[in-house]
């Protein structure tokens, strides 16, 4: 080969042994060009390497030194504080959405303050605040005959299978998306001597406004009984319109003797399998015609002279409850206090304990439920010796013909209120929109509820009016005889006598 290519050819081995090298000798080498057997053994280099990443993601902190510790500790602090602002400032933006249909105090009157937070508040709140009123809603958070409805709202058009809380939730959502604004207080007096008109709150304290709707409602009357406030929503009820649907062709029993009684006896005739009324006097108070109506119906009782002592209840019974209850019949302690004083179990009516006020006899009526209809009382005391009451209806304002105006000018009720026959949900609804309506009118009319527009726009004409001045002596250049004293023509006057 060497005669016939003049040159030896280059071999190179397969398999060189590598011995082992310095840190200077290794780096010299890397930059060579690597032999079939340095590939071969370079292969696995790969996962090693991945194996010795994963080591050393784990913390080894037995091989750490005291600064890498103390350096570690000090960036997990640092993570910890930044997600704790993060934190913060999430918070603080979720809380300024909540707070976003806050009253906020301002310099001028309020347009129109509405004082109640049931349907007859919230449409009043939803009209005004469309009409660009930005009304103020004057509320507790909690109360009102709706708000404390348990069960269903089976008569309001639209509205079926919700709690009476989660209407009063949507009609307040509804108002906040177009602007009303609210405060959790309750009103304590109303001063309409001067204008702007004062309401005073509880706790907000003094606040002018041109106009006011009042829709407090009425609270039903209730006897104090024992079972009365924990049976509400399992049988017992002051609205038979309400709820006497959720009962029929059962046996319901109605407390009262007056025209309330009477119409919710006769309502609750058409679909109860029985009603009985229960009277402490031996007569009715009512109308003559309804009375007569409610003593000749063949499904009414009437018990005189009786009055109710004490409302039963009983446990649900499902049958879950009823296999459970056999199994752990032969386990309870009947002697266990404490397991019978912390019973949540749900409840519904399932008796009457009645006392005769003659003889004094205590007897058990079995029954389905119980409609307390002993009458209501309007949340009106606030507006005693500002307003003018109904005169066959206590505590009842007085409107005047069919609007919700009231004997002041720029006062108006709507809802419960001033409503002695009705008492519905809806209705008051409609008389809330009326409201609005009518205090829409009213500040039209009067031209109130401007005072921050009709400000805004003297500024703007204020400010206008200075850029004119100053426009106009920019136009006219600079005048150096107006420094020296104001004399234009002076000079050359002076120089003509001297002459």
């Amino acid at each position: 080969m060497k005669k016939k290519y003049k040159k030896k050819p280059e071999t190179q081995k397969l398999f060189v042994p590598v011995p082992k090298k310095d840190d200077g000798d290794e780096k010299s080498s890397s930059s060579s060009k690597p032999t079939n057997n340095q590939n071969s053994q370079q292969k696995p280099k790969p996962n090693a390497k991945q194996s010795s990443n994963t080591k050393s993601n784990t913390p080894n902190l037995h091989l750490a030194t005291k600064e890498q510790l103390l350096a570690e500790l000090e960036k997990r602090q640092d993570e910890e504080r930044d997600d704790e602002v993060e934190g913060e400032d999430i918070e603080e933006e979720d809380s300024l959405e909540d707070n976003a249909s806050r009253w906020i105090r301002g310099s001028f009157p309020e347009k129109v303050i509405i004082i109640g937070g049931g349907p007859a508040g919230m449409a009043s709140a939803i009209y005004a605040a469309r009409a660009g009123l930005s009304p103020m809603i004057i509320a507790p958070a909690m109360g009102g005959q709706l708000q404390g409805k348990g069960v269903d709202v089976e008569n309001y058009p639209g509205l079926h299978n919700f709690t009476g809380p989660a209407v009063i939730a949507s009609m307040r959502s509804q108002a906040a998306t177009f602007g009303a604004v609210f405060e959790d207080d309750f009103v304590t007096k109303i001063d309409a001597s001067s204008r702007p008109l004062k309401v005073f709150g509880n706790s907000t304290g003094v606040i002018e406004a041109h106009s006011i709707i009042v829709a407090t409602g009425a609270d039903s009357k209730w006897l104090g009984i024992p079972g009365e406030f924990e049976l509400r929503g399992g049988g017992v009820s002051s609205c038979a319109t309400c709820d006497g649907f959720l009962f029929s062709g059962r046996h319901v029993v109605v407390i009262g003797g007056g025209d309330t009684a009477m119409e919710d006896a006769l309502v609750l005739a058409r679909t109860s399998k029985k009603v009985t009324m229960i009277h402490r006097r031996d007569s009715f108070r009512a109308s003559k015609v309804l009375a007569d109506r409610v003593k000749n119906h063949p499904l009414i009782e009437i018990q005189w002279n009786t009055v109710l002592e004490k409302i039963e209840g009983k446990p649900i019974s499902t049958p879950d409850n009823d296999s459970n209850d056999d199994d752990d019949a032969d386990e309870m302690d009947l002697d266990d206090v404490s397991a019978t004083a912390t019973d949540t179990t749900e409840k519904i009516v399932s008796a009457a304990v009645l006392k005769d006020v003659v003889t004094g006899e205590i007897r058990t009526l079995s029954c389905d439920a119980v409609f307390v209809a002993i009458g209501h009382s309007p949340n009106t005391g606030f507006l005693d010796g500002v307003v003018e009451f109904h005169s066959d209806h206590p505590g009842y304002v007085q409107t005047i013909g069919t609007s919700t105006k009231t004997s002041v000018p720029g006062i108006y009720a709507a809802g419960d209120v001033s409503d002695a026959v009705y008492r519905q949900a809806i209705t008051s609804a409609g008389s809330g929109a009326a409201a609005a309506l009518d205090a829409e009118r009213f500040l039209s009319e009067e031209g109130l509820g401007n005072e921050e527009a009709e400000m805004e726009a003297e500024l703007l004409r204020e400010l206008a009016s200075e850029m004119n001045d100053a426009s106009n002596q920019s136009d006219m250049g600079y005048n150096a005889y107006e420094d020296a004293g104001g004399r234009v023509h002076g000079v050359k006057e002076s120089l003509g006598a001297e002459l």
